[in-house]
């Protein structure tokens, strides 16, 4: 359904630190400066970039956007939000572990990149 997402940054060093962090815990190699100046990530058949807006103006986070990654199991998760808090990233709503609900059991943890957009790990159960 998706070609890629995109999340724009103030601070693509800073982002580099982050994503690669995360990236890093998923099994994805570091991410690459592509001739636009975009922070490219390529994993899985997967595409996930980093841009300053090409508006001129200052990034900020989506209200009420989340972007999710799948993860293998809960040790993954859990590695995978940890990277993000020693990277610069922030812990936000409930620890991570898993949830039941209407679609069913889900393992999820959630973080602010350093620029306050929301990324969620996500492992159906």
């Amino acid at each position: 359904m998706f070609s890629h997402m995109m999340v724009g940054s103030n601070d693509l060093q800073k982002s580099k630190i982050f994503y690669d962090a995360l990236f890093d815990v998923l099994g994805a190699k570091e991410g690459i400066m592509d001739p636009k100046g975009r922070l490219v990530y390529i994993h899985d058949g997967a595409v996930f970039l980093v841009t300053r807006p090409i508006d001129g103006e200052a990034a900020t986070c989506g209200n009420g956007m989340t972007v999710g990654f799948s993860v293998k199991s809960p040790e993954q998760a859990q590695a995978w939000h940890k990277a993000g808090i020693d990277a610069g990233g922030t812990a936000i709503e409930d620890p991570p572990g898993w949830r039941d609900g209407p679609t069913g059991r889900l393992h999820l943890s959630y973080l602010r990149d350093p620029d306050g957009n929301k990324l969620c790990s996500l492992l159906r159960g």
